[in-house]
């Protein structure tokens, strides 16, 4: 059910609503300049040269779809050429389908406040969580007994005077946060081993809704050596208008300035350079801060491309989708079900659909092989007419070999 997000200079946007996290690639618009390339004729350009065309310049690619995003929206002349008691009855279903917009507007708008007064019900089980996790309070012994497995029962009682003596001094459930981030996927892989020392001071992470339409993620940290911030967040911001079928479209994203302590960002890191002075000729050793990869680099998130922009990075819209992903993740994943990344047992949905997806691609794998025992085939019969064509001294070009179908 989800939809691509939309830039905002898009005309009829469609995003995925709150809740869902987009499946597509979001056809964020760039302003890259044209690039100046040699013209290439039609019938010398492969598909292998022209993958590598494509690779060597990304302004190309934008330029063309570009070009094809104008050519949207404009009219055949069919329409037009309509007889007028034909074109008013094509006026009146546009007149109709508004009405259905509209109501689908009303829907989502429904489905906002349907969620938002069930997360307050989720609200005091989060805070509840939280509570053990940090050591402030211990679960029931119904709390327990609910989340045992029966086949786990007499094993985990058998254990539990060892388990009490070991675990004696130590307090709530220790890097929870930081070992269930480390088990969602999406989210692993923004973590450094630099990263980890500071998560894992991480208590607690929570969302929260706006009194706009959007959300936001709040991370709450103790006293550490890192930075002096208690909590750090990000806001995800939607439009107040909704898109065509309803949905809320995405806008942009903030975080909060982070105040690092002397030596400790995480975002950066320190290089030595030599530099020589040209009337002396002599060396000198200076440090400069260069950008680093990092988890928190989250809460400086890329902005979309003003109207006016002309210089926007070629990977703007590859960023931008992957930081909306990444805050549905935490938003409709990680919080809800932080427990089951904690102990890994999420990761078999996850993998699950991995599998599912193998199963179709190697049913797409048979098909390929039995194209490829097809041309085999063909390439065999075509051998022996080349044959018999070079003891002839009349011997032709060798035809290509087919491609393989893609489905």
């Amino acid at each position: 059910m989800s939809e691509p997000i939309r830039n905002k200079k898009a005309d009829i946007p469609i995003a995925p609503t709150p809740q869902n996290t987009p499946a597509n690639n979001a056809p964020i618009s760039s302003h890259a300049q044209q690039p100046g390339i040699a013209s290439i004729k039609e019938e010398s350009l492969d598909h292998a040269t022209a993958a590598s065309l494509f690779a060597r310049n990304p302004g190309l690619v934008s330029m063309i779809q570009g070009k094809l995003g104008s050519l949207v929206g404009r009219s055949s002349g069919y329409i037009e050429s309509l007889p007028v008691s034909v074109r008013r009855r094509v006026a009146g279903l546009k007149g109709i389908q508004k009405e259905h917009a509209k109501l689908e507007a009303q829907f989502q708008e429904e489905v906002l406040e349907l969620e938002k007064k069930y997360f307050a019900k989720f609200t005091p089980l989060y805070q509840r969580r939280a509570t053990i996790v940090n050591g402030d309070t211990e679960p029931t012994d119904s709390e327990v007994a609910n989340g045992r497995e029966e086949e786990e029962d007499a094993e985990a009682e058998g254990e539990a005077s060892k388990d009490e003596a070991d675990d004696s001094t130590t307090a709530g459930i220790p890097e929870f946060w930081l070992s269930a981030m480390k088990n969602q996927i999406s989210l692993a892989d923004m973590i450094t081993e630099r990263d980890e020392e500071a998560l894992k001071y991480l208590t607690d992470i929570r969302m929260e809704y706006l009194d706009r339409p959007g959300f936001r993620l709040i991370f709450e940290f103790s006293k550490n050596p890192f930075f002096s911030n208690q909590s750090i967040s990000k806001t995800y911001y939607y439009k107040e208008e909704n898109g065509y079928g309803g949905d809320f479209i995405y806008d942009h994203a903030e975080g909060t300035k982070i105040d690092w302590k002397a030596d400790k960002d995480l975002t950066v890191r320190i290089e030595s350079k030599k530099q020589r002075n040209k009337n002396t000729k002599q060396t000198r050793v200076v440090k400069i801060t260069v950008p680093t990869e990092s988890f928190f680099n989250f809460f400086s998130p890329p902005q979309p491309p003003t109207d006016d922009d002309d210089t926007v990075a070629t990977d703007i819209e590859e960023r931008l989708e992957l930081d909306y992903q990444l805050g549905e993740d935490i938003k409709e994943k990680l919080i809800p079900r932080a427990i089951d990344w904690f102990t890994g047992e999420a990761l078999q949905f996850e993998e699950l659909g991995d599998d599912m997806d193998e199963d179709e691609f190697d049913l797409e794998d048979d098909e390929d092989d039995e194209d490829d025992d097809d041309d085999d085939d063909r390439d065999t019969d075509r051998d022996v007419d080349e044959d018999s064509d070079e003891e002839d001294g009349t011997s032709k070009p060798k035809k290509e070999a087919a491609e393989c179908k893609q489905s």
